[in-house]
Formats: structure tokens, C-alpha cells, sequence
């Protein structure tokens, strides 16, 4: 197997993303990424960050993008998350990435990190680390009207993201607090 048919494997799955230390965990070495990248077989999103040439886009890609460019342990948060489910009609002017380390890197103008000091339950949606979808709504508190955010329960309800129990939960803790 050629060290593009590697990348294309797992990139595939992942956005059509693939990281540089992604690349070594498949033994295939850093010059080779820039060789490829070189002949149009992949496109340098960032730093250590890589696209293959032939993917189709989604609606998520983004989103992708964004927690691959910050790197490990970030994760979708806050306003984002609820853009990505498309609730609240919430459309953020960047992408707000959180992290509870301090991340040095140079990032895209559409990526705005978030440094917190809170473990959040973290849970993958479509492959992609975000705030867990309850918790993202309560962090909007301060900056989205209750009554979107309300309807933003009901949908990700009827649209099974929540269970009727955290529903609950999260229109209490809306209305009381």
C-alpha cells in the first residue's frame, strides 16, 4: 500500500483530514505529506494539517477544520455547537473552538479559541469533539435569548439529540437561573 492509498484510508473518514502526527501513528513520514502536497495530491490547510485534493465538501468541514487546526484535546463550543446542530438560528461570525490547555499556534481569523477551566463532557458528533449539546446551550445563556434557546430544546428533543429527562433539566435550569 503507497503512502497516499494510507492517507486516502483514513483520511476518508475524517473530513478528508488528515494531521501530521495522524501520518506518522501510519508510519508514513513527514516529507512524504509535503511530496504529496507538492504534486496536488493534498492541499496544506495549516500547520501539520492536510486535505486530500479529491474530497467532497459537507456542511460540517468547518467545524472539522477548526479542531483539527487547534489541535488535540480541543473541541467545539458554546454557539458553535448549536450552529452546527442548526438550532436557535445561531450563526457565528467564527468558529469557537475551547480548550482547557494553552495552544501557541497561529490560527485562521473564522477560529476563535476559548480557554476554560471546566471539564465539559465532550461527545463526537459526526466525528467532530464537541461540548456536550446541553451544556452548550446553558453556556449561551448569556449571550442568546431564553426563548431561542428554549426552542433549541425542543428541537434537538423532537430531533432525538436530547433525552426528555435533560430536556427537562435544561429548560429548568434556563427559566430559574
Amino acid at each position: 500500500m503507497s503512502y497516499y492509498e494510507k492517507i486516502y484510508e483514513y483520511a476518508a473518514d475524517n473530513y478528508g483530514l488528515i494531521s501530521s502526527a495522524e501520518a506518522r501513528a501510519l508510519y508514513v513520514p513527514n516529507v512524504e505529506l509535503v511530496k504529496l502536497s507538492h504534486r496536488g495530491r493534498l492541499v496544506r490547510i495549516g500547520h501539520g494539517v492536510y486535505r486530500i485534493s479529491h474530497y467532497i465538501p459537507t456542511p460540517l468541514d468547518r467545524y472539522a477544520e477548526a479542531v483539527a487546526l487547534a489541535g488535540e484535546n480541543t473541541f467545539i463550543y458554546g454557539e458553535s455547537v448549536l450552529a452546527m446542530h442548526g438550532l436557535a438560528f445561531i450563526n457565528p461570525t467564527a468558529i469557537l473552538v475551547a480548550t482547557t490547555k494553552r495552544i501557541r499556534k497561529t490560527l485562521p481569523v473564522y477560529i476563535k479559541m476559548i480557554y476554560t477551566k471546566y471539564e465539559y463532557k465532550i461527545f463526537n458528533y459526526e466525528g467532530i469533539p464537541t461540548q456536550n449539546l446541553v451544556d452548550a446551550i446553558l453556556v449561551c445563556k448569556a449571550t442568546v435569548m431564553t426563548a431561542r434557546l428554549l426552542s433549541a430544546i425542543d428541537e434537538a428533543y423532537n430531533n432525538g439529540l436530547i433525552m426528555q429527562e435533560e430536556a427537562t433539566k435544561a429548560r429548568e435550569k434556563l427559566i430559574n437561573e
